[in-house]
């Protein structure tokens, strides 16, 4: 629970305030971006909320703080909007919310599918999102992008009797997972899912692709909100920058509009305008490579 206490400094005067336990993992942000900004070193209220519409914003951001950064107040009606995890998307996919500290407030990803729904990284194991899934139908898979995402993925495993997905060398992570993903071949387990490793952020990183449509990009790609692009991050490439960049041009060759990702923040494009950003930004990480940096 947020401490008015410790409240950051940057808030503006109102209901709703972030305290320094924030880790500034953007999750408030994404779901928010009208009354939460980016301080440095943690997030903080900017503007107020304005109307019903942004105040439930607010209250999203609120749940789905991994940290319990954000308070108000007074009594708020978070418990109102409990019922809004899992948010849906478009077409089936849903957002969970109530992101885990233990992915450093990672987002994860429902998708409701008629032979198995999935889970898509893991999100905090809570009662009320537990009840949510099971009204849905339950889990089936979980896919596990990389090992730092896997966050409670074991107890929605056991809850669900769902079998963990996750590649051999990130297996570490989750070593009771029940089916691992080896080499670096396209999987495609059932149909509308293709499994695609894409080492760089990690050894082991995968990313999923269903339907052609949604890309579930974990660490790998994200939007970048102030530059109006595409983005990935060689500060954050743990295992090889030079890795990842052939990763991303392997990307090239598949279709998506949707850019979902673990940290980040996503995106929807025509899929002629994503190949072109996907491009533009091929394009720039081979220059870094050129231009000499590297942590191969």
């Amino acid at each position: 629970m947020a401490d008015l206490k410790k409240k950051v400094p940057e808030n503006i005067e109102g209901e709703f305030f972030v305290d320094s336990s924030c880790i500034n993992c953007d999750t408030c942000r994404q779901l928010a971006p009208g009354v939460f900004e980016d301080g440095g070193g943690t997030s903080f209220v900017r503007t107020q909320p304005k109307n019903p519409e942004e105040t439930r914003e607010a209250l999203r951001a609120l749940l789905a703080c991994p940290t319990g950064s954000i308070g108000t107040l007074h009594e708020n009606a978070s418990s109102k909007t409990q019922g809004d995890f899992p948010f849906p998307i478009e077409d089936g996919v849903y957002y969970c919310g109530y992101n885990s500290p233990k992915s450093f407030g990672g987002n994860s990803y429902f998708i409701e599918h008629p032979e198995g729904n999935w889970l898509v990284d893991s999100p905090k194991f809570l009662p009320s999102l537990v009840r949510s899934l099971e009204k849905r139908g339950g889990i089936a898979y979980i896919f596990l992008t990389h090992s730092d995402d896997v966050a409670e993925a074991a107890k929605y495993s056991e809850k669900f009797k769902a079998r963990r997905i996750i590649h051999e060398a990130d297996q570490s992570s989750q070593p009771g997972a029940e089916v691992i993903v080896r080499g670096t071949d396209i999987l495609e387990p059932i149909q509308d899912f293709k499994i695609i490793p894409t080492p760089g952020h990690t050894q082991g990183h995968c990313v999923l692709l269903y339907r052609d449509k949604f890309l579930f990009s974990g660490d790998h790609l994200w939007w970048r909100r102030k530059r109006r692009q595409l983005g990935a991050s060689q500060s954050v490439a743990w295992f090889s920058w030079r890795r990842q960049t052939e990763s991303m041009e392997k990307l090239l060759r598949q279709d998506f509009e949707w850019v979902l990702p673990g940290h980040g923040q996503r995106i929807k494009l025509p899929p002629d305008e994503m190949k072109k950003e996907l491009e533009a930004l091929v394009n720039r990480m081979k220059s870094s490579l050129e231009g000499g940096w590297s942590n191969d």
